[in-house]
């Protein structure tokens, strides 16, 4: 028998919890059950919250009128121009030039942790968080170390743990703002204490992960560089969820560098942007016509998503095992498990209740080993119907399985 060719160690240590979880409840899907899937922040897997009309017109006629080649390798001048624009009503200076169009948010981390990372530097993030900034820091050699957000205080940020974890080789100071998974917002003090921290040290650059900050559903998010007067911050953001086109893949960066001291780093990110040649033509044209066209329809959208937040809230508090922070942006809810039997093992939890309800969330302990261990994510973009039925199914579950 012929050997098995090897693996990369880096490809063959990744997870990715949203996504894997899907594994066996395809096969169930396969046996003829149906699954009630609330595992992944995909707002067109949900009916009732369709990408809008005339973003998907304008990308349709982009096809139309054979746009259709090749564009720019940092994103079309008027999307550019359109997004500089955007950041500029959230109160920082941004310009064209300081906009790099991705195939979402994901190939920006990844272009931004390759011309950033080196052997031996870190990543600090928070923990729970979203699962790339724990799998793609590794493949150049870096480490992320995870700093903790207050479980039993709404998920907010430890500044304590923070600073006892901050050294000269973090060059990469994380802030998911609005977070994924607990849906934590933070406001002007908490980012102000963020920034103070990080500008004790000189090469450690604040990467804003606000995909969600249209999702805010407290009215205290600011936008990190709109508070940053020293400290160099890479805002992240996209059409996935606040504009509902995940699938269209187009994200952005956004530099700002109010001492002028990204300037290598820009070489090096422009180098790799060009090196993949560009994100897809149409699909930021109908980016384009989400942020200059009408956005009165993100009201509606926003009011059902809250509806079904607080529903969730009320069935959350009336089944024994379960627990919850609530959430103040985002669509997600971070669910303790409260029996002894799960605290210590939510994946099982997970994969029991997928096989015996057929209902699909996903194990905390995908989005943080320990930090997020003892939990489940919730996606609570399904309508209220389907809702009821899971929450019905998950307390059928929790009952059928206590001593």
């Amino acid at each position: 028998m012929s050997n098995m060719i090897p693996v990369s160690s880096r490809a063959s240590s990744i997870e990715y919890a949203i996504r894997d979880v899907v594994v066996p409840a395809t096969e169930l899907e396969r046996q003829g059950h149906e699954i009630l899937k609330l595992n992944i922040g995909d707002p067109l897997a949900y009916p009732g919250l369709p990408t809008p009309t005339h973003m998907v017109d304008a990308y349709a006629q982009a096809l139309k009128d054979g746009r259709n080649g090749y564009s720019p390798s940092y994103g079309l001048p008027e999307l550019r121009q359109a997004i500089a624009e955007d950041e500029q009503r959230k109160g920082w200076p941004a310009t064209p030039d300081d906009v790099y169009v991705c195939h979402g948010v994901t190939e920006a981390l990844q272009l931004l942790f390759a011309a950033v990372l080196e052997e031996g530097t870190q990543v600090l993030a928070p923990g729970p968080h979203y699962p790339p900034y724990m799998a793609y820091p590794q493949m150049y050699g870096a480490e992320t170390v995870e700093y903790a957000l207050k479980s039993t205080e709404g998920w907010h940020l430890d500044f304590d743990d923070i600073e006892s974890k901050m050294n000269d080789r973090v060059r990469l100071l994380v802030l998911i703002n609005p977070n994924n998974p607990c849906g934590t917002v933070c406001g002007a003090d908490d980012v102000d204490k963020l920034l103070a921290i990080a500008q004790r040290y000189p090469n450690c650059i604040l990467v804003a992960d606000e995909i969600y900050d249209g999702l805010d559903f407290t009215g205290q998010h600011v936008s990190v560089a709109s508070r940053s007067d020293t400290v160099p911050v890479v805002a992240l953001n996209g059409v996935s969820k606040v504009y509902y086109a995940p699938g269209w893949r187009i994200g952005y960066m956004a530099l700002h560098d109010p001492l002028g001291r990204l300037s290598l780093v820009r070489d090096g990110l422009e180098r790799l942007l060009r090196s993949r040649l560009c994100a897809s033509t149409p699909a930021q044209l109908g980016y384009l016509a989400g942020l200059t066209g009408e956005r009165s329809w993100m009201d509606e959208y926003s009011t059902r998503v809250m509806q079904q937040r607080d529903y969730c809230i009320e069935r959350i508090a009336s089944i024994e095992g379960l627990d919850v922070e609530h959430p103040g942006g985002a669509f997600y809810m971070f669910i303790r498990l409260t029996d002894e039997q799960w605290m210590a093992n939510d994946k099982q939890f997970v994969l029991d209740l997928l096989h015996e309800e057929h209902v699909l969330l996903v194990h905390g302990s995908g989005f943080s080993p320990e930090l997020g261990k003892g939990h489940v994510r919730l996606v609570y973009l399904a309508n209220l119907d389907v809702l009821c039925e899971v929450f019905d199914r998950i307390e059928r579950f929790l009952q059928r399985h206590r001593p």
